[in-house]
């Protein structure tokens, strides 16, 4: 019988997020994750397996955490507009909160990982898919409605809306201002009118 976990899972993985995200996968040691997570080696590697195993289920319950709040904004949001303005100030406020300016794990991910690691690649496409689809049915939701142009197809805004959300959370790991951000949901939503 296997001996009860003296451990929070949902905890250790919270702080396997941060480790991660902090000094990305590369820059992780074991080591790193033993003093940072609290747990001893034997349960880390008697739960996850190794490292790699650690580092997906990671981001898998950060991009689970991301994309319920993505669909909570959309869902109860007054209308399409408010709910992408609700997204991208998200974005800003989440990306200008971070002293350490890590940027967005998935982004991250995406860069540091899934070239090299077709298991991470597929989770960050399906990640980014899903936050592309919710800005498209909000846009078509709009364009129904007659609050968003019809003048450009919803899908094309939807790339368009998350490809700037993606710029921003990689400029975030620069020098950047809420000022510099502000300018870019603005001009953003102007290509909705």
């Amino acid at each position: 019988m296997a001996r009860p976990k003296d451990f929070d899972e949902d905890d250790v993985l919270n702080k396997a997020i941060c480790i991660f995200w902090h000094k990305g996968y590369n820059g992780t040691s074991m080591q790193d994750l033993v003093d940072g997570l609290g747990i001893s080696r034997s349960s880390l590697y008697d739960t996850y397996g190794d490292k790699h195993t650690l580092y997906v289920k990671a981001l898998e319950t950060y991009q689970k955490a991301a994309g319920n709040q993505v669909c909570n904004i959309i869902n109860n949001a007054a209308s399409a507009k408010e709910a992408i303005k609700q997204l991208l100030e998200l974005t800003i406020k989440d990306l200008l909160s971070d002293e350490q300016r890590k940027g967005c794990f998935s982004v991250n991910a995406g860069i540091e990982v899934a070239p090299h690691d077709a298991e991470v690649n597929s989770m960050i496409c399906r990640g980014e898919q899903q936050v592309e689809d919710a800005f498209f049915h909000a846009i078509k939701k709009g364009q129904e409605s007659g609050e968003i142009t019809n003048k450009q197809d919803a899908r094309a805004l939807a790339r368009f809306i998350f490809n700037a959300v993606k710029g921003m959370q990689v400029s975030a790991k620069g020098p950047t201002d809420k000022a510099f951000f502000d300018d870019i949901i603005q001009t953003t939503m102007l290509v909705l009118d």
